[in-house]
């Protein structure tokens, strides 16, 4: 991958930033993103966040490379300390990571008051969908669109979100498999799903040999278990 040809999973994130967008694109491997959109005209401004040296100088050098240190400014800074006031974001990408340190990442920044709530966020975790969605929810995030590709046999969910006045409430299904990816369904949802329930029943089994420890993971299990076949079952029934 380069700063021209983004991969798949990063093209599809691409795609759900709006043209003219300020971005902060925080963890930004090489900044392979906020180059390749500002190289398309896709981006008026953009800061590449990296919290570890040798990322933030790869970053640098991308930028420099790229003839674009006058619109993207690279930042070594942990997660939302990245951005500044002046900087006027209003696209917030976190991509690559699990969906339990994004959630964490988004908190501090609150807290710190660098999530200010105007921002979109364009969030691509690798795991842990559920947790981020659930901060989400708690937040007045209301998800507005998903979408989910296969990149090299791995599966990845991409999440928009944007703040609301109302509360947002979202079932448990629909913290599981998205709000808006369980309507949309399709081939690569469902072969997501299925690879997640045989996962499960392999947990499952394993669990039935263990002593009685566990009992409490069990129930999770078993209720994420029935969840995901109904949900493909009635997928199958469209």
């Amino acid at each position: 991958m380069n700063e021209n040809q983004l991969s798949k999973r990063l093209a599809t994130v691409g795609d759900l930033i709006p043209r003219g967008s300020r971005l902060a694109d925080i963890g930004s491997d090489h900044a392979y993103l906020p180059v390749a959109l500002m190289l398309e005209n896709k981006l008026s401004f953009a800061v590449a966040g990296e919290v570890v040296e040798g990322p933030y100088q790869s970053a640098k050098t991308q930028v420099s490379k790229s003839n674009l240190t006058d619109k993207i400014i690279v930042r070594l800074a942990n997660g939302l300390d990245a951005i500044e006031p002046e900087d006027q974001i209003d696209v917030i990408s976190i991509c690559g990571m699990g969906g339990t340190l994004i959630r964490d990442i988004l908190e501090a920044g609150r807290k710190k008051n660098r999530l200010t709530g105007k921002e979109r966020l364009v969030l691509q975790p690798n795991i842990g969908e559920p947790t981020l969605r659930r901060w989400l929810m708690a937040n007045d995030y209301s998800i507005v669109d998903e979408t989910i590709v296969e990149e090299n046999r791995k599966l990845y969910e991409i999440i928009v979100a944007e703040k609301t006045e109302q509360s947002v409430s979202y079932t448990d299904q629909e913290l599981l498999f998205g709000p808006v990816l369980i309507k949309k369904q399709g081939p690569v949802f469902t072969k997501k799903w299925q690879r997640e329930l045989k996962q499960r029943k392999t947990v499952l089994a394993q669990l039935a040999k263990a002593s009685g420890e566990h009992i409490e993971k069990q129930v999770k299990l078993q209720q994420d278990q029935q969840l995901i076949e109904e949900v493909l079952a009635n997928g199958c029934e469209r």
